[in-house]
């Protein structure tokens, strides 16, 4: 039992890189057993290896006294050596601690409290003809710790480092950092020459540790991979393509030229069936996507069932993402179905970014489907992603009685905050005439919230000044009131609009009024209301006494005042008089009439003096 826990303290405590030392008295109660007596160990399985460290590089790991005292005493035994090799206990590069380096039994934390003293871990001591003194040798305890029952559950499949079917001996570690070291400092040019020379022995988990090297160039990681390829066939594996892809996308300055370059191998080799994986072509997808090479990357996508792959949730948003870095809405959409229907969404976020993508695109009735299939499979977008499927759908048409039934979606402290989706959707009623509905929802508003401001008002009333429902109108100015909102300049102008439009030019100037009492400065809008409206009517000396006024309050008429002013005296009133005192004041303020209406004038002008001149012969005649 002693020797099954000794040897689980020992693993322990090398998987750490320190060597502990235990007191040399114990050593004599042990009879000697030379090391050829013993069996070599069982070669170690790859996921325990431990990094290759040598005796002048790390001094810290032996006794503080003179190592070479320390040599002469015990022998050289390298238990570093010895984990990396899976050879013979025996080397000469080892040392242990003196006497005085001794560590107590019960302050050892792999052993359980109570052990006697004789339970302590005894390695022996090695004499010069290589015989060992103690019963138990470095040789029999990682005989036992490796073919053992009780030291399975000390090592985890999680300490893989190259993958259980590498052997230890097929990777030497030696060798991949002076090839690491040759791909971080060789140009691509000498990289084959220096390969060359070097007497490797290849295997794929060889190749793995090397395509894991930082701070490597695109090209040296394509050069070292189809040269090691080329000497042996068992490096092309699904686990090194998808370092080689990986490693390739981690390039920070990764060329288009490059990752069509990867591309071309992955599409070689993904010929061989059961080598390309879904990681490695969603890794290609995005490197596309951040190139913003949207057609390579739909082409990855294309190739799924080619290559025997599935594709996943990230499958299908890179690939929607690639497309939507060119605005490629109309191409990405199937994509978009083929995700819906395979039921592989990601997660909300990431819809939630499909969605604003769609809706971007003006197929908000597309991102809707998307928004229910991700609800059913219980994935919520965030809410500012709902804001704006609301805003996509009321500005269609079509779709503005989907994006009032969203608005259900909102309750609790989200309805406080809605007014944004809320108005969006008042204005969609508005544009398409359902005045009914944007009535309803206004007072929904009112009554449960959000609290509508002007704007969601204002949108009402225009839409009932335009029909012509005055009364209704004129109403929602009250409940404005009512809630502590003052109707603006643009809720008094599209009133008197309203009223204008209808003939009821008395209603228009009480209108005008009342708004000159709340707002001292009014629009130039405003006044062109009146001055059309009494134009309209033929009152062309209130519309004269409009433009008096508008020029008293600070506001110059414009050409278009002067134009529809001067048109309609002349072709009405055929006053061509006032109309040339008007193009005179134009003149002053330094306006330009258009030549047209300047043509008119005189054509009204020169008619009078005709029909003057034929009244005059025939008064003589």
């Amino acid at each position: 039992m002693w020797r099954s826990k000794a040897a689980r303290v020992f693993l322990l405590q090398s998987s750490s890189f320190s060597v502990r030392r235990f007191p040399r008295p114990l050593l004599s109660q042990c009879p000697s057993k030379t090391l050829t007596q013993i069996p070599p160990p069982t070669p170690f399985p790859s996921k325990w290896i431990f990094p290759t460290r040598s005796l002048h590089q790390n001094p810290r790991f032996f006794s503080s006294g003179s190592d070479t005292e320390s040599r002469e005493k015990i022998g050289k035994v390298s238990t570093f050596d010895f984990v990396e090799s899976g050879e013979s206990a025996v080397d000469q590069n080892s040392v242990f601690g003196d006497e005085s380096d001794a560590i107590p039994l019960d302050s050892n934390p792999g052993l359980v409290s109570g052990e006697s003293e004789s339970s302590s871990l005894d390695f022996g001591v090695v004499k010069e003809n290589g015989e060992v003194e103690g019963e138990s040798s470095l040789s029999s305890l990682w005989e036992e710790s490796v073919r053992g029952d009780d030291s399975a559950d000390i090592f985890t499949p999680d300490d893989t480092l190259g993958g259980a079917e590498d052997g230890v001996a097929e990777i030497d570690i030696e060798q991949v950092e002076k090839v690491q070291s040759l791909l971080q400092s060789t140009s691509q040019e000498q990289l084959k020459s220096g390969l060359n020379k070097m007497d490797l022995s290849l295997s794929e988990g060889f190749v793995a540790r090397v395509l894991q090297t930082p701070l490597v160039s695109a090209e040296n990681l394509f050069g070292f991979f189809s040269w090691a390829s080329r000497n042996d066939k068992s490096v092309k594996s699904s686990r090194n393509l998808e370092l080689l892809v990986r490693g390739v996308s981690s390039c920070a300055d990764l060329s288009k030229m490059e990752a069509y370059m990867l591309w071309d191998l992955v599409k070689e080799i993904g010929c061989e069936m059961g080598l390309l994986n879904t990681q490695t072509l969603n890794q290609l997808i995005a490197i596309f996507w951040k190139l913003g090479k949207a057609r390579a990357g739909l082409e990855v996508f294309d190739k799924f069932d080619e290559f025997g792959c599935n594709p996943d949730a990230n499958t299908y948003y890179f690939t929607i993402e690639a497309l939507g870095r060119r605005s490629m809405f109309d191409t990405a959409w199937p994509v978009c179905q083929r995700m819906l229907n395979s039921g592989s969404l990601p997660d909300g976020e990431k819809v939630g970014k499909i969605i604003t993508f769609f809706c971007r695109g003006k197929k908000a009735k597309e991102a809707h489907s998307v928004y229910l299939k991700a609800k059913e499979n219980k994935i919520y977008p965030p809410r500012s992603c709902l804001e704006v499927l609301v805003g996509g759908l009321s500005s269609n048409d079509e779709t503005i009685f989907i994006a009032l039934e969203l608005l259900e979606e909102y309750s609790g402290e989200s309805l406080k905050y809605a007014n944004r989706p809320f108005a969006s959707v008042v204005q969609g009623l508005c544009r398409t005439k359902n005045l009914h509905e944007a009535k309803k929802l206004l007072m929904r508003m009112v009554n449960s919230g959000p609290a509508p401001g002007n704007a969601v008002f204002n949108y009402v009333i225009t839409a009932l000044s335009k029909g012509g429902e005055m009364e209704d109108a004129i109403a929602l100015t009250k409940v404005m009131e009512r809630r502590g909102l003052r109707p603006d300049v643009y809720t008094y102008s599209v009133i008197m609009s309203g009223f204008a439009k209808g003939g009821l030019m008395d209603e228009a100037y009480k209108i005008f009024c009342e708004a000159k009492k709340r707002h001292p400065k009014l629009s130039p809008v405003t006044y062109h209301i009146l001055i059309r409206g009494y134009c309209q009517m033929e009152e062309f000396e209130k519309a004269l006494e409009c433009m008096k006024e508008m020029k008293e309050d600070g506001l110059q008429p414009n050409t278009d005042e002067y134009n529809k002013m001067i048109q309609s005296l002349c072709l009405k009133a055929l006053d061509w008089r006032t109309a040339e005192k008007l193009l005179a004041e134009m003149k002053e303020s330094g306006l330009h009439l258009k030549g047209i209406t300047r043509g008119l004038i005189a054509a009204i002008k020169e008619l009078e003096e005709e029909e003057i001149q034929s009244k005059g012969r025939s008064l003589q005649a």
